[in-house]
């Protein structure tokens, strides 16, 4: 890893020399400098697109279109990356370069324009933001009790202010025949789970007596029937047969407002049946991108894209089983010495920063050697069983499990079996 960095930075220094040979016109210099720059990081499409430049000036045309050809597609991979990560104002100028070298592309044309639309956005959300202090929950704006449920509706109905398990099944059953949930009985469940996570710790601890068990689920992103063949499995959620969702409840699948109306209705039905904890995916930037927010705005409101973003703030971001088992999301720290109060000490109540402790913890992935790493997501970082057993110390705690990652098995022991790693949507993706 210390190699890779050396080499992207001598490869910068060699960039800028050729730069320098470029503008005094020295073009074979030019090229050949480039060259080397490109040998330490071909993966850098700046020094393609120079180097083009470079042939161009020399005449070497044949040259300069396999370079330029080597750009774009750098600058395209970018930029789709980018735009994967909901990093709209860095993929806008990957796809600007595309489309100056590729007048013409339809693709880049198209890329360019999902960008543009979504960077606007952004600035004029910016410009009309309030300061936090003054900000108001859409929750505010919502009396469920106003709504009328219309006679013609044979779904599942909550009576009163009680969740119980009658109605949670009848619910299932609905949503299996593919049917909705009126929005004052969505209203209804997502403002009561808004209470109950805003009155949790960002780290909460389980206590499982001797002899009872817990559940600990990965993923399960939108697919509704194979967390239905979960609790045909191994029982309905309750007291006595609790379970932990470890994040990633939504996106991608097409059933995520389904999965998450039945956690959060098993959560309000009995807060000790069920814990859940925040995912990556749990954040505006991925529903954006990976369908929730498109599939809320269908099936309820663009009210309800507004109160699951703030609902999904409140999630606790990790959970300690009888003093000795951490559970979370993604992983571990850039840092070692992380105690467990100082993620009790983080403030949640946001979206996702694109560093410190909050996002390391949504977004980092184990990796086989001992060490510290880049993350192959570009956000987060990769970390060995020296860090996890480091962390463990720390902490006296025995044991890691995670999410985050597809498991062909549905999970994998790692880091000297101190680390597993569990995933839970056996159709993810349609694979």
């Amino acid at each position: 890893m210390e190699n890779e960095g050396s080499d992207i930075s001598r490869a910068e220094e060699i960039k800028n020399q050729a730069n320098e040979a470029f503008k005094a016109h020295r073009y074979g210099l030019a090229i050949d400098l480039y060259t080397q720059a490109i040998e330490l990081n071909s993966q850098n499409a700046v020094y393609w697109a120079n180097r083009s430049l470079a042939h161009t000036k020399l005449e070497e045309y044949g040259s300069a279109i396999q370079d330029a050809t080597k750009a774009i597609e750098g600058y395209y991979r970018r930029g789709a990356a980018y735009l994967a990560m909901g990093k709209f104002k860095e993929a806008l100028k990957d796809f600007q370069q595309v489309k100056r070298i590729c007048p013409n592309d339809p693709d880049a044309t198209k890329k360019l324009k999902e960008c543009e639309k979504a960077v606007m956005k952004l600035k004029f959300e910016e410009a009309i933001s309030v300061p936090e202090s003054e900000r108001r929950s859409v929750a505010d704006s919502i009396d469920y009790r106003t709504i009328k449920v219309e006679p013609q509706y044979l779904g599942a109905k909550i009576e009163g202010d009680v969740v119980t398990l009658d109605f949670v099944k009848k619910m299932m059953d609905d949503f299996k025949n593919q049917k909705c949930l009126h929005k004052r009985y969505a209203f209804q469940i997502v403002l009561q789970m808004r209470e109950m996570l805003q009155a949790l710790p960002s780290l909460v601890d389980i206590n499982v007596p001797d002899g009872s068990l817990l559940t600990v689920c990965g993923d399960v992103h939108g697919q509704f029937y194979d967390l239905i063949n979960i609790f045909e499995l191994n029982g309905l959620p309750s007291e006595e047969n609790p379970y932990l969702f470890n994040g990633d409840f939504v996106d991608r699948g097409s059933f995520s407002v389904e999965v998450i109306l039945t956690l959060f209705a098993f959560k309000c039905m009995c807060p000790s049946a069920i814990y859940l904890a925040r995912g990556n995916h749990e954040s505006k930037s991925m529903n954006k991108i990976y369908g929730f927010e498109g599939e809320v705005r269908s099936k309820l409101s663009e009210t309800f894209v507004e109160l699951f973003a703030e609902v999904f703030c409140y999630l606790p971001l990790a959970h300690v089983i009888n003093q000795k088992v951490f559970v979370v999301h993604g992983g571990l720290f850039s840092v070692d010495g992380v105690k467990l109060s100082d993620i009790r000490a983080i403030d949640r109540f946001c979206e996702p920063p694109e560093e410190g402790l909050m996002c390391e913890l949504l977004w980092s992935d184990p990796q086989p050697y001992p060490g510290r790493g880049p993350s192959k997501r570009g956000v987060g970082l990769s970390f060995g069983a020296d860090v996890t057993r480091r962390f463990l110390q720390d902490n006296n705690l025995d044991l890691v499990v995670r999410s985050h990652e597809v498991k062909d098995e549905g999970y994998e022991i790692e880091h000297d079996g101190k680390l597993i790693t569990v995933f839970s949507a056996p159709n993810y993706c349609d694979q």
